[in-house]
């Protein structure tokens, strides 16, 4: 099997696993970072959600040849103890019900105010839509998106 360097959260890790792994499974059984959750495995729910190069993407449809050499960052590397302010935000709003889908929720968030730090409402829910909430949470979604952008402005 092949090894990969790959930059996480500011650190290189090496792994050796087969070159069609996906990404979240690297994450979650070879690195032990479990804050990026399966949700449907085809890049639908958002669930698996992550920032390559600062971007949203899935990474339940990414192989480790897709992302060798780019910057990945997961809910654990996205600030040390919680403080974003999209994190501080979803506290003060208390938007999880179950929780599942709030990794994958915050990491879109946290990338779209990077690039649209002053949202409109319709806008914050054109960014959010590709996420899924079993729990139907969107209205405090939303609400903590405001607020994270208004704690980053």
């Amino acid at each position: 099997m092949p090894t990969y360097q790959l930059n996480i959260n500011g650190e290189s890790r090496s792994v050796e696993v087969s070159e069609d792994t996906p990404l979240l499974w690297v994450l979650r059984d070879h690195l032990d970072l479990v804050g990026t959750k399966y949700g449907c495995g085809i890049a639908l729910c958002g669930s698996c959600t992550i920032h390559l190069d600062g971007i949203a993407v899935r990474s339940c449809a990414l192989t480790l040849a897709q992302v060798e050499g780019k910057s990945i960052t997961t809910i654990e590397g996205l600030s040390e103890d919680g403080t974003h302010p999209v994190q501080e935000a979803w506290k003060e709003v208390d938007v999880p019900q179950c929780g599942y889908c709030q990794s994958g929720q915050i990491m879109t968030a946290s990338a779209f105010l990077k690039n649209n730090p002053n949202p409109t409402e319709d806008e914050i829910k054109d960014a959010m839509q590709g996420n899924i909430c079993r729990c139907a949470s969107y209205t405090r979604i939303y609400k903590a998106v405001e607020i994270a952008a208004s704690k980053m402005a």
